[in-house]
């Protein structure tokens, strides 16, 4: 694909953002580019796990701002569309790849080194786990900019994952974090050697892979549910819905014996 490389391995999909030259700025391109393979993970049951990085220096620096997101500059779109129209369009797209990011049901490791900037930053967290090398820093300067912190769904990821009154302080400091606060703050799941956060990424997959197939769909599944649950009683409903299908999995029961046994389980996700 134009900006994005696709690498399939053994049940793992990794997804590389490519523009190097311009540290994978965000396009109208890239960004139709990652709602396309991620509506095809929607229906892709042979993929189990999937990665997301950046080519080269970092992961990315946000919205091109020289041709950006169908935003600033933006040749695209029809062309008796208004400036306005196209930025809310692009800014509208890239908050579907952070939607979708949460909604495929494959957990998505997030392969983070240098900058993860603007709305790069809201697909990062919108990944399930994510995996730093000592580059990495996380840059939200939106008003420093004179825009909102809200952006491409950051206002709603970031309290959920530090609390609001952290997130308030970052996002109103227009605070750069970097790994080791990223870490404390537990936006990151491991930090690795320099260079070796894609390496570290596909380790977690593997360990991943070795889980139940139902298992990990669901969890993901119930993780989101919780997320805008009216309460507990509702939650409880959905996790009891989804803990009795699995007694009709064949998994359920390889996965109890082989605990029984002392052995790794063999998932067929049967």
């Amino acid at each position: 694909m134009g900006d994005l490389r696709l690498d399939r391995r053994d049940g793992v999909l990794v997804i590389t953002l490519s523009r190097p030259e311009r540290l994978n700025a965000v396009t109208a391109a890239l960004t139709e580019e990652m709602i396309d393979v991620l509506n095809e993970l929607m229906r892709d049951t042979e993929t189990r796990v999937v990665v997301l990085t950046g080519e080269g220096r970092g992961f990315s620096a946000g919205m091109d701002l020289r041709g950006g997101a169908g935003g600033a500059g933006d040749p695209g779109g029809d062309p008796g569309e208004g400036r306005p129209q196209k930025i809310y369009r692009g800014i509208a797209r890239g908050g579907e790849v952070t939607a979708r990011l949460r909604e495929i049901p494959q957990p998505v490791i997030a392969a983070l080194h240098g900058p993860v900037a603007g709305m790069a930053a809201s697909w990062a967290l919108a990944c399930d786990l994510r995996v730093a090398d000592p580059t990495t820093s996380f840059v939200v300067p939106f008003v420093d900019l004179g825009l909102s912190a809200g952006d491409c769904g950051l206002s709603w990821l970031l309290p959920r994952l530090v609390g609001p009154a952290r997130a308030a302080e970052i996002f109103y400091r227009a605070r750069r974090l970097d790994v080791a606060e990223a870490a404390a703050l537990g936006l990151v799941t491991e930090v690795t050697e320099q260079g070796g956060d894609v390496e570290g990424a596909l380790a977690l997959a593997g360990e991943l892979l070795a889980k139940s197939p139902y298992g990990l769909r669901r969890t993901k599944e119930l993780l989101n549910m919780s997320l805008d649950a009216p309460g507990l009683r509702a939650q409880l409903a959905a996790e009891t819905g989804v803990q009795t299908l699995a007694f009709f999995t064949e998994d359920l029961a390889e996965g109890m014996t082989a605990t029984m046994e002392k052995r790794p389980p063999d998932f067929k996700n049967r």
